[in-house]
């Protein structure tokens, strides 16, 4: 079954109607939107990144019958050329933070990897999207300073606080993962706009048509 995952990139786009279900796991509760395909919107009750329970978000998809988990997230560009509105399916991810795991008791090692094959077909399914990527995640829920943004910015071409944790739990719980970034805003230094999570909403809103119609073409091409 195919899972979706989004923010604050889709809090203002028109999605289909689900069943609002509350999913116990080992790791806490998490909500999860089912119907023909599952929905969680990360940032439950309002969570900040750096609180979301992961565990149990990623957990529950798998509780409920996930096989696939397509993310969708707002990003910010590190490079000039990705400009605020671009679309990015990131091939590969790193992390400036802790990741959490389900593994507290036992040593399991994974290979983190974005599923090649998912990566393609949203690649397909999304018009105009910019089809390699390296996605680079901090913790939050501060943004990145300026110095930071410089080095980030050798070494991958967007940043957000949620994929790679993501990206991770699902191949611990053997899901296969890929991921849509939404790039909302240059990062830190790069623009001449004020960085604030009220900018997120209104770029959320500038393109809540545009990104609603996004999710009517994966669940109808992959659930």
């Amino acid at each position: 079954m195919l899972a979706l995952i989004g923010g604050t990139s889709l809090m203002f786009a028109d999605l289909p109607p689900l069943e609002r279900e509350r999913v116990e796991t080992p790791f806490g509760v998490a909500e999860v939107l089912c119907g023909e395909f599952l929905m969680l919107m990360r940032h439950q009750k309002g969570l900040p990144p750096h609180r979301i329970n992961f565990r149990a978000q990623m957990a529950a998809l798998a509780i409920r019958g996930a096989d696939r988990v397509v993310a969708i997230g707002s990003s910010g560009s590190l490079k000039k050329e990705i400009p605020p509105g671009s679309v990015v399916i990131p091939h590969d991810y790193l992390s400036w933070g802790d990741i959490p795991s389900i593994h507290d008791h036992a040593i399991v090692h994974i290979r983190p990897e974005i599923d090649p094959d998912l990566q393609r077909e949203l690649a397909r399914l999304v018009p105009g999207s910019i089809r390699r990527g390296v996605y680079v995640q901090t913790r939050g829920p501060r943004i990145e300073t300026v110095a930071e943004v410089k080095a980030l910015a050798r070494i991958a071409d967007v940043v957000g606080m949620t994929l790679a944790s993501e990206a991770t739990l699902a191949r611990e719980l053997d899901l296969r993962f890929a991921a849509i970034c939404t790039v909302d805003n240059y990062a830190n230094g790069l623009g001449v706009e004020m960085l604030t999570y009220e900018r997120l909403l209104v770029a959320a809103r500038e393109h809540r048509e545009e990104r609603g119609e996004m999710v009517r073409r994966i669940v109808e091409a992959m659930a």
